[in-house]
């Protein structure tokens, strides 16, 4: 069995296509939208929106730490609008998702980032797509579990859940072969983003049940750039499958 790992897709629609070539099934960890990129500040919907030069200043703001004035400026700007600011959020996010799930290969098993919005993603699906989220399915005879969407930060993306939320969600999973997150288990080196220069939100409820329950593998993604992709707890290999906008490339899952 075969199966080919992403997380992090943030908008890359052709890069996904290919994800799947070769392999028996896809899982995808997440983010598939793209609303602000750091590295060209003129993608993603915020630009879209404003313009690449907001979007270059908003940057420099959140990775200044200033996340007052990165709220303030943002406020502004969707003042600016005509309209509901979340309609031109969903318009172009609906547009966004109708390109990437028809472009995702089938059968996949997907799970939600934190930059995701759940309820649009109903209306996408098709035949071979499975959604699943403090739920189990067993694929060439191990056991994989989903838990999906991130912790609550400062940077308030769009689908963090209180702590208790995400613990409920990785105990509903139990005992598995491997466990599929969005965001890694609480451990530092997992964490830290080198280029970023900050360290992510991990969850602990997912560290605590990886050194009860010992999995073959955990997997996910979040962090782009991390210190370390990959550790060892226990029997358990702990891996960051990649920032998969900027890689392109899947992880691969082989047994």
């Amino acid at each position: 069995m075969r199966v080919h790992v992403v997380s992090d897709v943030h908008g890359s629609v052709e890069a996904l296509a290919r994800a799947g070539d070769g392999a028996d099934a896809l899982i995808c960890l997440g983010d598939l939208i793209l609303f602000i990129d750091y590295d060209d500040h003129a993608q993603g919907i915020f630009p879209e929106l404003f313009g690449a030069d907001q979007a270059e200043r908003f940057i420099a703001l959140r990775t200044a730490k200033r996340f007052d004035e990165a709220r303030a400026m943002s406020a502004r700007l969707w003042a600016s609008l005509e309209g509901d600011p979340r309609e031109h959020i969903e318009r172009i996010v609906r547009r966004q998702y109708e390109s990437l799930f028809a472009a995702m290969p089938t059968p996949a098993y997907l799970t939600y980032g934190n930059v995701d919005l759940p309820r649009l993603w109903g209306d996408y699906l098709r035949p071979g797509l499975h959604v699943l989220d403090g739920q189990t399915v067993e694929l060439g005879g191990l056991r994989f579990g989903f838990v999906g969407g991130g912790l609550r930060t400062q940077y308030r993306t769009p689908y963090e859940i209180s702590d208790e939320e995400f613990a409920a969600k990785v105990e509903a999973v139990g005992e598995v072969d491997v466990l599929c997150c969005h965001i890694p288990p609480a451990v530092p080196e997992l964490l830290y983003d080198v280029v970023a220069r900050r360290y992510e939100r991990g969850s602990e409820a997912t560290l605590a049940a990886i050194r009860r329950t010992q999995p073959r593998y955990a997997l996910f993604g979040h962090v782009h750039q991390p210190l370390h992709a990959r550790t060892r707890i226990g029997r358990t290999e702990c891996v960051n499958v990649g920032h998969f906008r900027g890689k392109g490339v899947p992880y691969v899952l082989q047994w």
